[in-house]
């Protein structure tokens, strides 16, 4: 649509619900309201939040609706209007992520009574990973898993996309995206697209996270559900919601808490979550044959320089490269990509 409109962006996770209106218009993003809610739970309407709030504002309804979603499952690779078929494939993708797309979906749904006469638009945080090379992509597993959708999917592209958009026609050859929050995760871009990155099937893996371990040995699970009785559900809790940096320090997955507590356990879990970031910085660059520049993004990685500079100077060995912080724009990205999707 070349014409100014408004566009609803819903930003989902798994407990809360992120959203914006913006008033789009070619590229630019003008944003109205960006707020916070729950994200529903037991027949909650978080998008009833939502319709009161823009009311309350006299702000106009919107003329489109875009959704994050965190997996598209291994049928939905691009962003697209949500039609029945694409509400079948994200059913199948509850399975893939299974913390985050069934709270999304239940909002997509929520959304379409809210808004009926609105286009409804995907946005999937695997789209901007559909150009990773089948090297990066491929998990060392027998072919009748591959077949079955088994692969490296990647997350957080809408946030990655958002720091390509601003580097714009200036962006080096070769930069590392780190996007650290209580989710994490790295990219290698090379011209532009994405060539590798640290997340894997599911949103669990690679660097460490607020509440989730990252890259584990497999054989720890095998172990735990042999010797200590863990069933599915029980390794499900550990991995989303008992791990990383929670784990390590008893009790907090909160950057700004662990660096005022200033003990022992809260010192390791600073140091892991450094040590780690070091390593996949390493890895992402090896992809990439180098390094021109490394990117930091999202909530840790913009706001705290502590965690920031530690991370830096553990990479000095690797030669010069430039170091920028960047704010994440994800939501003015489903906007854009909402608003474009909905001419069509």
């Amino acid at each position: 649509m070349t014409l100014p409109g408004h566009v609803l962006a819903l930003n989902a996770g798994s407990s809360s619900l992120k959203y914006g209106l913006y008033r789009v218009a070619g590229d630019g993003c003008e944003a109205l309201l960006a707020a916070q809610t729950e994200a529903g739970h037991a027949g909650e309407d978080p998008v009833g939040a939502i319709v009161a709030a823009l009311r309350e504002r006299s702000l106009p309804m919107p003329d489109a609706v875009g959704h994050r979603l965190v997996h598209g499952g291994p049928n939905v690779r691009a962003h697209a209007l949500i039609d029945a078929g694409l509400m079948a494939h994200l059913d199948e993708a509850k399975a893939f992520a299974p913390l985050h797309v069934p709270v999304a979906v239940d909002i997509v749904r929520h959304a379409q009574r809210a808004f009926p006469q609105a286009p409804q638009v995907a946005c999937f945080d695997t789209a901007f990973h559909a150009t990773l090379p089948a090297v990066a992509r491929t998990l060392p597993l027998p072919e009748d898993l591959r077949r079955g959708g088994i692969e490296r999917y990647g997350f957080h592209g809408l946030s990655y996309e958002s720091i390509v958009r601003q580097l714009g026609k200036a962006i080096p050859e070769r930069v590392v995206i780190a996007h650290l929050g209580n989710g994490a995760s790295l990219c290698a871009v090379r011209a532009g697209k994405s060539v590798d990155t640290t997340m894997g099937l599911t949103p669990t893996g690679g660097i460490v996270m607020g509440t989730r371990p990252g890259d584990l040995d497999p054989g720890v699970l095998l172990y735990l559900m042999r010797e200590r009785g863990y069933d599915m559900k029980r390794l499900e809790v550990l991995v989303d919601r008992e791990s990383g940096l929670k784990g390590l320090s008893g009790g907090t997955s909160d950057m700004r808490k662990l660096h005022a507590m200033d003990n022992e356990a809260s010192r390791l879990a600073l140091a892991v979550f450094v040590h780690a970031a070091r390593k996949h910085v390493a890895a992402m660059a090896a992809s990439l044959g180098g390094m021109d520049l490394l990117v930091f993004t999202g909530g840790i990685g913009e706001n705290d320089a502590d965690t920031r500079d530690a991370i830096v100077d553990g990479l000095r060995w690797m030669g010069p490269f430039d170091v920028r912080v960047m704010r994440t724009e994800e939501d003015e990205q489903i906007a854009r990509h909402t608003w474009r999707l909905s001419a069509t």
